[in-house]
């Protein structure tokens, strides 16, 4: 009988690879043992179409407010602007659990393709705004109705080879760090194109009545096309048919069990088919520790990323450098390229020897000063300027990106894969609540710092990065033990 059992394992295990699709999928990857190129291609697009829509707007935010008419001073301006940043995440933070839970039910696939769709008509609607209370309200629908984010994260982990699995969570961190770079430079660049582009567009047409519609409409229709892409996405979640018994019961279980040989066969698929128990994720200290970290950090960089942008074009009578939205392009421009190079040739290799807790805890205190330094920016001018900025920035973000990628990989491996979903939609609930808090708290605080220009105590924006290093000061501190506590497997 032992030869028959043999048998029927190999048949139900041939079954779960023709209909399981993440069996499927973790076939093909043993059978090509090479660098999955396809796989983090796909990730890359899908992550890049999803942090787009987030970061495009802020080159042009202030003056998309100032067109508004809702601020009666300009020292204002900062304050609303910091709203319609927020409502997206407060968006994502109610509902980025539910689409975790679906993802884990349903698989990745759907909720990426949703996903992508959403953020194709919000986004598009968003440049189409006609007052502020519509740019808010289109912002937190396409934050609560975008369910990407979590579902990639588990997805990339799932459709590569462990010897991959730094170089995926790294596809992620890269592409997202890239896409809050690349879009400002979209906005910078894209925003008010009669303005910029004369010759092309007329004041008359739509780009005229709608100054800030153009970068919105480019990144929507990447999402389109990445969307089109992405219904040829293999799914990674293994999705069993509970009428068959699973193929992870061993050969020599099955001849070991005294009941196989006497016919009672119903005890095996009974017994097999019991799925493993689910333990609560809030109770997991090893994921929840480092949640808490990945949010202290997160809220640190929104904050930094709507500050930056706000503050860069803030005339120098209020502490500003003067910068049109198109210097903010270019030096966005040439921080996410610098980017790209850093995350894929040399930060898997650095997390490989040092790991990903202390990359993370060494780039925190690496932040610190740094920040420090940037009021002093406004001593320069001209191309100087601009070269100092631009160095800054890339020197800020590569820090900040590699931040985020060590706690995505120490997320990753605080769970199991048939709770990953769910993990990393907890997860982005409390980022985006943290970010939700971040840009609004940011504009806040820059209208604040603008309003204290000749304070004694840090005037001006000594006070602003001030803030923002005690932030990041506090996360940095908590990812030492016992707080933060790495997975041992």
């Amino acid at each position: 009988m032992g030869d028959e059992n043999r048998e029927r394992l190999l048949k139900e295990e041939d079954y779960y690879y023709e209909n399981c699709p993440g069996c499927k999928m973790e076939q093909y990857n043993q059978l090509h043992r090479g660098f999955p190129f396809r796989q983090l291609l796909m990730v890359s697009l899908i992550v890049l179409i999803t942090g787009l829509p987030i970061s495009s707007f802020f080159p042009f935010l202030y003056f998309m407010v100032r067109d508004f008419n809702i601020a009666e001073n300009v020292e204002d301006i900062g304050f609303y602007a910091g709203f319609i940043g927020a409502s997206f995440m407060v968006g994502r933070a109610l509902t980025s659990v539910f689409w975790g839970i679906v993802a884990d039910r349903y698989g990745r696939k759907p909720v990426i393709l949703f996903g992508t769709f959403i953020v194709f008509t919000f986004n598009i609607l968003f440049g189409l705004s006609l007052n502020y209370w519509m740019a808010i309200i289109t912002r937190f629908l396409l934050g609560s109705l975008n369910g990407i984010l979590g579902p990639i994260k588990a997805y990339a982990s799932e459709s590569v080879n462990e010897e991959y699995q730094s170089i995926a969570m790294s596809t992620i961190s890269t592409s997202w760090g890239i896409a809050l770079i690349v879009g400002p430079a979209i906005g910078g660049f894209l925003a008010q194109p009669v303005e910029k582009f004369p010759g092309i567009f007329s004041s008359e047409g739509l780009f005229g009545r709608f100054p800030y519609f153009l970068p919105c409409l480019c990144t929507s229709l990447l999402a389109l096309i990445t969307g089109i892409i992405s219904l040829w996405l293999p799914e990674s979640l293994h999705m069993h048919d509970k009428n068959v018994p699973s193929h992870s019961v061993s050969y020599e279980a099955l001849e070991d069990r005294p009941g196989d040989c006497n016919g009672n066969e119903s005890t095996l698929t009974n017994e097999s088919k019991e799925l493993p128990s689910k333990p609560s994720l809030f109770r997991n200290w090893e994921l929840m520790s480092s949640i808490i970290v990945y949010c202290m950090f997160s809220l640190h960089d929104m904050a930094y990323v709507e500050i930056f942008s706000l503050w860069t074009v803030s005339s120098r009578t209020l502490g500003g450098l003067s910068f049109t939205s198109g210097d903010v392009g270019e030096v966005l421009a040439i921080t996410g390229f610098s980017l790209l190079v850093f995350q894929s040739a040399l930060y898997p290799y650095v997390e490989r020897i040092f790991g990903p807790i202390m990359v993370s805890r060494v780039s925190g205190i690496l932040s610190i000063p740094l920040l420090a330094m940037y009021p002093l920016l406004s001593l320069f001018s001209g191309a100087v300027l601009h070269i100092i900025v631009t160095l800054a920035s890339i020197l800020k973000n590569l820090l900040s990106v590699s931040i985020i990628t060590g706690m995505f990989i120490i997320q990753n491996r605080a769970v199991d894969q048939h709770q990953r979903g769910a993990a990393n939609g907890i997860a982005l609930t409390g980022m985006s609540i943290c970010k939700a808090i971040g840009p609004a708290a940011g504009g806040a605080l820059l209208s604040w710092s603008q309003k204290r220009l000749n304070a004694a105590f840090l005037p001006g924006p000594h006070m602003l990065f001030f803030i923002l290093n005690v932030i990041e000061a506090i996360a940095v501190v908590m990812t030492f033990r016992p707080f933060l506590v790495p997975r041992r497997n």
